[in-house]
């Protein structure tokens, strides 16, 4: 369910990495929340970095969206990068795993599907 590969970089660059991955593969990156920031100005305690990266093919969220516009709740797809025990981590919940368990339709499993592979090459590349 889950795609999470452990980068050598650090976390800004391993951020900035993926922001250019995700560009190059023909998606956008409509928001970057820094939850590790947030949580840091809110008085809470927390030692790690996390940058979420809300990403999106427009191509293919129309897709989706023209099948079933409940998914829209499933949109736009999440990459993480974060720090963990020292270690600066990429990852991703694999949207055919979710989409699947949300719909059945073969057409829509096909564009997770292809989605998939994009963002897990987005993530390698970034690696």
């Amino acid at each position: 369910m889950y795609y999470i590969v452990e980068t050598n970089k650090s976390f800004d660059q391993a951020s900035a990495d993926l922001e250019s991955a995700v560009k190059h593969h023909g998606f956008g990156v409509l928001h970057v929340h820094d939850l590790g920031a947030t949580l840091r100005s809110k008085g809470i305690a927390f030692d790690n970095e996390c940058k979420i990266f809300e990403v999106c093919n427009p191509g293919q969220a129309a897709k989706v969206l023209s099948a079933d516009m409940r998914l829209n709740m499933a949109l736009p797809c999440r990459i993480s990068v974060y720090t963990e025990r020292g270690k600066t981590m990429i990852g991703l919940i694999k949207p055919l795993p979710m989409l699947s368990a949300l719909s059945q339709d073969a057409e829509l499993v096909e564009v997770a599907k292809e989605v998939e592979e994009k963002i897990i090459q987005m993530v390698d590349e970034a690696k």
